[in-house]
């Protein structure tokens, strides 16, 4: 049941990238080959009459490309149509004739303007964010309250077994807590992010009590997760009651705080905070959502929205293979107003493919191995 859930959430999330790809593909009339949801051999398929695009369905749920004519810039004495995407399509007759050929046809991707080609390698990872905003947006309408930064009472330390407290250090209920380590903090989530972060050693906190603005260097009990020392949050907040409104700025400051999370946990990872098991892949994500689906829909629907937002940001990084790899050379090229050689263009991608689909393999096994061994 929990794999069939990730499969329709993973098969969703790509979807709507790739349909990013390609409406904005339609809108700018590029030449489009295939649009294919899925690796491997082709479960179904159809040829539309109108537009002789053909739409398959792959066997495995995991990746997806739009093909496109034209999608790398064609090197000097050859043109080649690639599949965009985490997967190269295998080649269709009409695909393998073009390789053969250089590709002239004003309705190519490479022929297209720097502008709009920027637009449509964009818009699977634009798409994906906004559907993760939308989404919270629906998350955050189901909550029967609001939640606030107001300290509303602390937990005791014969149930939670932690051996310090925050109120130990000078919290006290009824603080409405203003900034984090300097941090503007609006909701009782970017309040737990903050603490979970830079909690596990003492940390100032702005509070406003009694009408004053008051600084406090708080101590926060700590719990120790796959190596790492994170703060605790010891006590509950309160709540206020729902208006469209504040459903709305809740949701603005729900998402924000979640991209933040992504970003800072990224850095964390590059400077080695984080290790290389905390990284997880389609195995351990397929976990993380059996796990949610235990607590229930809107742990469910969370995870759906970290995930959503997570493949948004990260496909646009500068990596080659990437879509932010190739809006690098996208916006090289606005800038220099001329275009990197193709063959530089092409071999960075290719060496990007290869890398990713090992890292890919790489961390599987290492996720596999977690689950077995836990």
């Amino acid at each position: 049941m929990y794999i069939v859930l990730a499969i329709l959430i993973f098969g969703l999330l790509i979807f709507i990238h790739e349909l990013g790809h390609y409406l904005t593909a339609r809108l700018f009339k590029v030449k489009i080959y295939e649009f294919s949801i899925g690796m491997g051999p082709k479960f179904a398929s159809f040829r539309s009459k109108k537009t002789d695009i053909k739409y398959s369905l792959g066997i495995l749920p995991f990746g997806g490309y739009v093909s496109m004519a034209g999608e790398d810039q064609p090197d000097d004495d050859k043109s080649a149509p690639d599949a965009k995407s985490e997967a190269e399509p295998e080649a269709e007759p009409e695909a393998q004739q073009a390789l053969t050929e250089r590709e002239t046809d004003e309705n190519a991707l490479c022929n297209k303007p720097a502008w709009q080609r920027f637009i449509i390698l964009s818009a699977g990872s634009l798409m994906n964010i906004l559907f993760g905003i939308v989404l919270m947006c629906i998350l955050v309408s189901s909550f029967k309250q609001l939640s606030t930064t107001t300290v509303k009472g602390f937990y005791l330390k014969e149930d939670t077994g932690f051996e310090i407290s925050s109120y130990e250090s000078g919290l006290r209920a009824g603080d409405e807590i203003i900034e984090v380590d300097g941090k503007r903090v609006h909701i009782a989530n970017q309040l737990g992010y903050h603490i979970m972060r830079k909690g596990y050693e003492p940390i100032e906190l702005t509070v406003i009590r009694d009408g004053e603005e008051k600084t406090l260097l708080i101590t926060f009990p700590t719990v120790e997760e796959q190596g790492q020392v994170l703060g605790m949050v010891d006590f509950a907040t309160e709540t206020t009651e729902k208006t469209f409104f504040g459903t709305v700025e809740h949701a603005f400051y729900y998402s924000t705080s979640t991209v933040r999370m992504i970003w800072e946990s990224f850095y964390d990872l590059l400077t080695g905070r984080y290790g290389f098991e905390a990284v997880s892949g389609p195995v351990g994500v397929t976990a993380a959502i059996g796990e949610a689906a235990k607590v229930g829909i809107p742990s469910v629907v969370y995870l759906t929205v970290v995930i959503a937002l997570n493949l948004g940001i990260m496909n646009l990084l500068p990596i080659p293979a990437l879509d932010g790899g190739r809006l690098f050379f996208v916006i090289v090229e606005m800038i220099f107003r001329r275009p990197i050689p193709a063959k530089i263009q092409n071999a960075a991608n290719a060496v990007g493919l290869v890398l990713m689909f090992a890292l890919i393999i790489v961390i599987m096994f290492k996720d596999t191995i977690q689950l077995i061994i836990s």
